[in-house]
């Protein structure tokens, strides 16, 4: 990378972390507070009566599913809102005739998302370390799971706000789409649990697939396969990547 690509990357990364580090009651301690009330009323209220899950305590083996849904949640939000106010406030078009490789803004408005994602999600985890022990079995796999899922989201995130035309539309993904896939990725249940035909729709969500190769990291449990799961990221994280810098290049709905 030439010098000043890396100069332009690392100050669209101090950009994005100044950006919500900087309102972080706003950005970092909700989140953490959301979670808190999920670990309180699924894990030590419901959890205690549906008893064990795949040979673990419902709290144990929801925990994995709720800091990834958090790092989602947050990955995508954060590249959303902060490309759309770009664009929105003319300053995008500043990076669009300076002297910078697609690739790198892309880079670095994912990047901000990734980091923001990974930050959440340490807290969540942190935030879970009161309710419950955490079991680790495969750090290599919690680690590859959540940078992927947060690149794919925030990629997402950025797709999302190429397109949206107000602040409005940056919500509507989330609220429609993001949030039924979530809950219904196998968050707070094994999809092991439900008829033969409704395990086959949920495997048509990829964020099961995101869930589960995470909850294996953690518990060395999963109801699919872990290299499907890494092969679904993989796909995910080419596709998004492609058609992000397919708008980018052409100028979609960036230029007037």
């Amino acid at each position: 990378m030439k010098k000043q690509y890396w100069i332009a990357f690392k100050s669209l990364i101090a950009k994005e972390i100044h950006r919500f580090t900087r309102i972080w009651v706003q950005t970092l301690v909700p989140p953490a507070i959301t979670m808190t009330l999920y670990f309180i009323i699924f894990g030590n209220l419901i959890g205690s009566r549906i008893g064990d899950m795949e040979g673990f305590s419902y709290m144990a083996y929801i925990v994995p599913g709720l800091i990834m849904m958090s790092v989602i949640t947050n990955s995508y939000s954060n590249v959303a809102s902060s490309f759309f106010s770009a664009k929105f406030q003319h300053n995008i078009e500043e990076l669009l005739v300076a002297p910078v490789p697609n690739y790198i803004i892309i880079a670095g408005y994912v990047g901000g998302g990734v980091l923001r994602g990974l930050a959440v999600g340490t807290l969540v985890t942190i935030v879970s370390l009161l309710f419950v022990k955490l079991h680790i079995a495969h750090i290599g796999v919690i680690v590859a799971t959540v940078v992927m899922t947060s690149i794919v989201f925030s990629l997402g995130g950025l797709i999302n706000a190429v397109f949206a035309r107000t602040f409005d539309d940056i919500s509507i993904i989330p609220t429609f789409v993001l949030t039924p896939l979530t809950y219904l990725g196998g968050v707070f249940y094994s999809i092991n649990l439900l008829p033969e035909f409704w395990q086959g729709v949920s495997k048509i969500n990829p964020i099961v697939y995101m869930v589960n190769a995470f909850r294996y990291g953690f518990l060395g449990v999963s109801d699919v396969g872990i290299g499907t799961s890494f092969a679904v990221l993989g796909v995910f994280v080419i596709a998004l990547y492609s058609v992000a810098y397919y708008l980018i290049s052409r100028g979609i709905g960036l230029r007037s």
